[in-house]
């Protein structure tokens, strides 16, 4: 059985999908839909048919792209014969999903359900940074939304407590701007605790949503639920999988 997270506040139908119910095995046993893990391609595959069929659509019309920590927003009206780089994506046709693939990183969606304009966008720390969540609002007002009516909701990522980062990556934030000091709490041996989450919210709330949430699930601490990069690296294993998000008009 498939295990989707949905968000009340998100009205068009949507998904964060955890690894439960999949057909991949070993280190990737469960739902992983990344063709860029060494998974088995038949089994990424069957994955991302699951995930169509749960969605109500044909696999051709579950769109992915090439993500590249950047800060570029596509609009999408149909399917695509190659993956661009890109890191977001928003649409106002209907039938057309848009998926993001994730390990830790943040998978945001969006949705104006008035104007009938959804967006997706993969903001690990530096997308986030660069500014790939206001990208995604500036391409879904073109498309007809009203910023304060959109909303925007945070899936599984790595929490703060979860996210040990050093010295180099706090300055690479303060020394930007200083008011980023808020998203950091003092670590072990120096270290800091970064909080993704949180510094996401405060971008998207700053942009002027109409609503922003995170749905409070760390994907380092559920072994059994989510996928995280972290977590194999710190286990020492050869790949991750990926978790996918879903919203479709």
């Amino acid at each position: 059985m498939l295990e989707i997270i949905t968000a009340p506040a998100l009205a068009p139908r949507h998904g964060f999908f955890t690894r439960k119910g999949g057909a991949s095995s070993g280190i990737f046993a469960g739902l992983n839909c990344g063709f860029g893990s060494s998974d088995q391609s038949e089994m990424v595959a069957i994955n991302r048919a699951r995930v169509a069929a749960a969605m109500g659509i044909d696999s051709s019309h579950l769109i992915t792209v090439h993500q590249t920590h950047s800060a570029i927003a596509l609009p999408i009206t149909g399917p695509l014969n190659n993956r661009p780089e890109a890191d977001a994506m928003v649409t106002a046709t209907p039938g057309v999903a848009l998926a993001i693939l994730t390990a830790d990183c943040q998978p945001v969606l969006f949705a104006d359900a008035t104007a009938g304009v959804i967006g997706a966008a993969h903001a690990g720390w530096k997308g986030a940074q660069a500014g790939v969540l206001e990208a995604t609002l500036d391409a879904m007002l073109a498309l007809g939304a009203n910023r304060a009516r959109i909303t925007a909701v945070i899936g599984p990522c790595i929490s703060q407590s979860a996210y040990e980062v050093g010295q180099e990556f706090f300055e690479n934030f303060t020394d930007d701007d200083p008011s980023t000091r808020r998203f950091f709490a003092q670590g072990r041996a120096g270290k800091m605790q970064f909080d993704l989450p949180g510094y996401g919210l405060a971008r998207l709330r700053a942009a002027g949503v109409g609503h922003a949430e995170w749905c409070g699930h760390c994907t380092y601490s559920a072994p059994d639920r989510f996928y995280s990069f972290r977590r194999s690296t710190h286990l020492a294993e050869a790949d991750y999988g990926r978790l996918i998000a879903v919203i479709r008009l």
